[in-house]
């Protein structure tokens, strides 16, 4: 699957590239994405905007594991060239820059996007230009593209474990609140499927917009109810001002346990250590897990870009980069597609969390998964582990009849 051009493109870029051989009288070297000068990536990560505070630390730790790999002589003696685009938190703008980065800058892969509308925004414009997206994001699945490699978590490998444990250990009346687009209402339906397997109940459910900082109305219906558990699928900002106004109503923990899959330690550190206090989540990755590549990946992060904490989003940026690293070692041809993505296939990387490894067909990730406690330090106390969990794209679940598009 070779990278398309129009003719027109073609031909202008044949003439800008023969007035500037006749210019200079000779050429750099640089025959695109695998060029003599380097192998181009795209870095794709809003650095402004509403999901900013969770993006910039996914660019960060992608730059970082670029320069990592940079001083340990590149892939195949080739260094790697960042090319970064700040898509401003708009899906639209995500779209506009990955076809820069692919038409202009003929990059070898994107690594980026945050949201799933981010993401949808950004997949046609790989599938029709022949490019690549490596996703490090936790979504809601249900879906697959030959152009994309998903290397943060589906739900299965993360509700599977987390809602039995919590109607067995902490109660079985869940008030479910999440923001209102695709992620929460998709994830949400995976949580009602496992309540019913596992005894629990639904005594509410909320969705507000994407960015919502007032809760009042929500945790008045949230008391009324009493359930055991609200169950979060809010995102970016919404996160620390929900925990926020939770705890200035005087709940807690106690009380009332907020569950969730999304808060990170950059949420902890945005809200302060106590309204997350007792709170619960289950990740593939807490900057507690104990492995010498966490170890690692904390001081270099914290010497690099100053004492802030890490988190799973940055973690998976991180190892993203390795993966692709990996995964264009083993290609010959850069500008062919197909081959570079039929090279992640069954990839293996000890990163931070524990050994990852690419599924050998759906183009998504083998991930370990971890229940942690918020404790006043802004930090998780992990409290139960799993075993590395396949993912399920499409969770057996609730698709027990799924066809999988990767076997077509």
């Amino acid at each position: 699957m070779m990278r398309k051009r129009s003719w027109i493109s073609t031909l202008a870029a044949g003439l800008v590239l023969a007035l500037a051989l006749t210019a200079c009288g000779s050429s750099n070297g640089d025959a695109g994405a695998g060029g003599e000068d380097g192998i181009k990536v795209g870095v794709l990560f809003s650095t402004s905007g509403q999901t900013a505070l969770g993006e910039q630390g996914m660019a960060n730790a992608t730059l970082m594991a670029i320069d990592e790999i940079n001083a340990d002589g590149g892939v195949n003696g080739k260094q790697l060239v960042p090319i970064q685009e700040d898509y401003a938190s708009d899906p639209s703008m995500a779209a506009t820059k990955a076809k820069k980065l692919l038409m202009e800058d003929d990059v070898a892969a994107i690594i980026g996007a945050y949201t799933s509308a981010s993401r949808q925004a950004v997949l046609p414009i790989v599938e029709q230009n022949d490019g690549l997206l490596v996703y490090p994001m936790q979504y809601e699945g249900e879906e697959y593209s030959d152009n994309i490699i998903y290397t943060g978590p589906v739900p299965n490998q993360g509700l599977q474990m987390f809602i039995p444990w919590l109607t067995e250990n902490k109660g079985k009346k869940f008030f479910l609140i999440g923001s209102d687009y695709v992620f929460p209402v998709e994830t949400n339906k995976q949580v009602k499927a496992l309540l019913e397997m596992n005894g629990g109940t639904m005594v509410g459910e909320e969705y507000v917009p994407m960015g919502q900082a007032e809760f009042a109305s929500v945790i008045n219906k949230i008391k009324e109810a009493k359930p055991d558990i609200v169950f979060s699928t809010l995102v970016a900002e919404s996160v620390s001002a929900f925990y926020k106004q939770f705890a200035n109503y005087g709940l807690t923990s106690e009380d009332i346990l907020i569950a969730s899959t999304t808060p990170t330690e950059t949420d902890l550190a945005a809200m302060g250590g106590e309204p997350a206090k007792g709170h619960i989540t289950v990740q593939p990755y807490f900057q507690s897990v104990d492995t010498p590549e966490n170890k690692d990946f904390i001081t270099n992060y914290q010497k690099k870009y100053g004492n802030a904490p890490v988190n799973t989003q940055m973690e998976a940026a991180y190892y993203s980069v390795y993966l692709l690293k990996e995964a264009l070692a083993k290609t010959e041809d850069l500008t062919d597609t197909k081959q570079l993505i039929a090279n992640f296939a069954g990839l293996e990387f000890q990163a931070p969390q524990g050994k990852i490894q690419m599924d050998e067909k759906n183009h998504h990730t083998k991930l370990n998964a971890f229940i942690g406690v918020a404790n006043e330090q802004g930090q998780f106390d992990i409290v139960k582990t799993f075993d590395p969990v396949s993912p399920e794209p499409w969770s057996k679940l609730i698709f027990p009849d799924q066809e999988e598009p990767w076997d077509k």
